[in-house]
């Protein structure tokens, strides 16, 4: 049985991507001393592991945009790029079982199962979610230099209060989620207006 491991990091972002990592397991991912919870590990170690990973496993990545969880909504944008990075993998090397982060119900063309707290139970759901959280985070670096004004090579897109106040001072950017700033702007509206 070729079991694959599936999760996402940014979904909680303000700003950025949902991006989703599916890897197939193999015996040696499960001794490896880095491969386990992403948010376990110093940055440092999850370049380290995701080095490994790429090295040693195979992989796919999706991905699904900010436009995207503004028009369908973040559940069916983690599906979406859930999806697409099973669908990637497949291409190298079709799973006959996904086991998928959390308490969701989400839709797979394979038989799959989710598991709460996945990422800390299995390894190949530890390696999906350094590939999705390395990759995520390297993309929001990027974007740091196309849009200097936010800070995203700190937070990478997360509710920081460095964040919030950057967006308060410069207005959000094409990488924000406006369905997420919906509560910060109201409040910044409601206090400009009760000083005036």
């Amino acid at each position: 049985m070729i079991i694959a491991g599936v999760d996402e990091a940014g979904r909680g972002a303000l700003a950025g991507p949902v991006v989703a990592g599916a890897c197939v397991l193999n015996e040696e991912m499960l001794s490896h001393p880095l491969i386990r919870d992403s948010k376990s590990l110093t940055p440092e170690q999850r370049e380290e592991a995701f080095d490994w990973i790429k090295e040693n496993c195979i992989f796919g990545i999706g991905s699904s945009d900010a436009s995207k969880v503004d028009r369908d909504g973040i559940l069916t944008s983690t599906e979406s790029a859930m999806q697409k990075a099973v669908e990637q993998l497949a291409k190298k090397k079709k799973p006959s079982y996904l086991i998928v982060d959390g308490r969701d119900k989400f839709w797979f063309d394979y038989p799959h199962s989710a598991v709460i707290k996945g990422d800390t139970k299995e390894a190949c759901i530890s390696a999906a979610s350094i590939i999705a959280k390395v990759t995520r985070d390297k993309l929001m670096i990027e974007y740091s230099c196309e849009f200097p004004n936010y800070g995203f090579e700190i937070h990478k897109g997360y509710g920081t209060e460095l964040h919030q106040k950057c967006i308060l001072e410069h207005g959000p950017c094409s990488l924000h989620r406006q369905t997420f700033l919906k509560n910060l702007l109201t409040v910044s509206a409601s206090l400009a207006k009760s000083k005036v």
